[in-house]
């Protein structure tokens, strides 16, 4: 028998999987934003992953706001947020709510899977003891669970799901197994089954760990540069020379995963008595990050005798990365909320990002069109490297005297680089 499966949560990782196992299995999406359920059943994403195409191609896929629709489903994979709260504690609340919402609805050998990015035990130590007290089943019993972290990037076409190796993992070995066979009926790339849930949940949150600290690492050369006068960028390109030399680059490191799940694993640390001091290290340079570009931009209006109170500058991007439209922990944010404590007058230009959500951020006016903007600026800083913004022209709209402040390399000219 074909088993009916239900997708919790319909953002960034939830639909593109929906719309895979709704190629061949019967597949419900869920989400709590009837908004969002609307927008897809009219073949609209406004995330920019999912094509019409796709859309068109998923026929065993429909959408739901409502619980009651998913009753029916055998297996449940959830897939919502895991951020963080004002004190950088992971909030696994999201977590927590899918699975009591879930729980009264599981029935005999239904399976759950999360797939949301979480510390080592989580699954099995706070969702499973929610699912068994929700639901009135037992554990490994009369439900399983499952853990197959997500590995979506958003904004990347060529290395959709299908094409990204998955990891899997099961609470009994004969459901591991069924989890594996599942995924890798959908992913083209193959799977890779883990030994268990906890070695699955440790491998992903040390992927973006690793990526973390290897930035953290380029950044503070590019602060050891800025001190000797020196341009990072041929730094890193007279380096990269070298055969086994880790290509990486300095920035704002923000988004849903490299700036948070570093400490969703020194939080497990901590819990654990042991006391990570590399990768909170790597943290504190990168968390840092934002203040440095804010003053260094400062200090660069200075040294052209520009006025900083009233100081119009002109920000390009506020996305978490190039080409894509998610502004969730966007750290550009940070530095437009450090330069307006300065007194200067802050413009945002973003082809991609959403107005709406932007504006949740920052009064700061969003522009999508640079012919939109008439004013000049006396500064300009490139956060973002969009392909929007390769070649543009600022001529019209800086002054002879404007400061331009490259963090990408990406401007044919500027006073300085990251």
């Amino acid at each position: 028998m074909t088993k009916t499966i239900a997708i919790i949560g319909l953002g960034y990782v939830g639909l593109p999987l929906a719309i895979e196992f709704g190629k061949k299995y019967p597949t419900l999406g869920f989400d709590i934003n009837p908004t969002r359920i609307k927008e897809l059943e009219e073949h609209h994403d406004r995330t920019h992953q999912i094509s019409s195409s796709d859309f068109a191609s998923s026929t065993l896929l429909s959408f739901h706001s409502t619980l009651d629709a998913l009753k029916n489903a055998q297996i449940y994979i959830i897939t919502v947020p895991t951020p963080l709260d004002e004190y950088k504690n992971p909030d696994i609340s999201y977590l927590i709510n899918a699975s009591k919402m879930i729980a009264p609805l599981l029935s005999s050998q239904n399976i759950i899977i999360y797939e949301s990015t979480t510390y080592p035990t989580c699954t099995l130590q706070d969702c499973v003891p929610i699912l068994e007290q929700y639901s009135s089943l037992k554990f490994n019993t009369d439900f399983f669970v499952g853990y197959s972290p997500e590995r979506i990037n958003p904004g990347d076409h060529t290395h959709k799901l299908p094409q990204i190796k998955k990891i899997t993992s099961g609470s009994t070995p004969e459901v591991a197994q069924e989890i594996d066979a599942l995924y890798s009926s959908i992913i083209t790339a193959g799977t890779y089954l883990a030994p268990s849930i906890e070695i699955a949940e440790m491998a992903k949150v040390i992927e973006n760990a690793q990526r973390d600290l290897n930035i953290a690492f380029v950044n503070e050369i590019a602060l050891i540069c800025d001190k000797l006068g020196i341009d990072t960028q041929e730094v890193l390109k007279a380096s990269s020379t070298k055969w086994n030399f880790l290509p990486f680059k300095p920035g704002l490191v923000g988004g849903h995963c490299i700036s948070i799940d570093p400490y969703y694993l020194t939080h497990k640390a901590h819990q654990l008595g042991y006391h990570p001091r590399v990768i909170s290290a790597g943290r504190l340079v990168n968390d840092a990050m934002p203040n440095f570009v804010a003053q260094k931009l400062i200090k660069l209006l200075i040294a052209k005798d520009i006025k900083i109170l009233g100081a119009k500058i002109l920000v390009l991007g506020v996305t978490f990365k190039e080409n894509c439209n998610d502004t969730r922990n966007s750290k550009v944010f940070e530095v437009v909320k450090e330069l307006q404590e300065y007194g200067c007058e802050i413009t945002l230009l973003d082809p991609l990002a959403l107005p709406e959500e932007v504006a949740k951020l920052t009064s700061s006016p969003l522009y999508s069109s640079l012919c939109n903007i008439s004013e000049r600026f006396e500064g300009v800083l490139l956060c973002v490297a969009h392909q929007e913004f390769e070649g543009i022209n600022l001529t019209q709209h800086t002054h002879s005297q404007s400061v331009i402040y490259d963090l990408k390399g990406v401007l044919k000219s500027s006073d300085a680089k990251l």
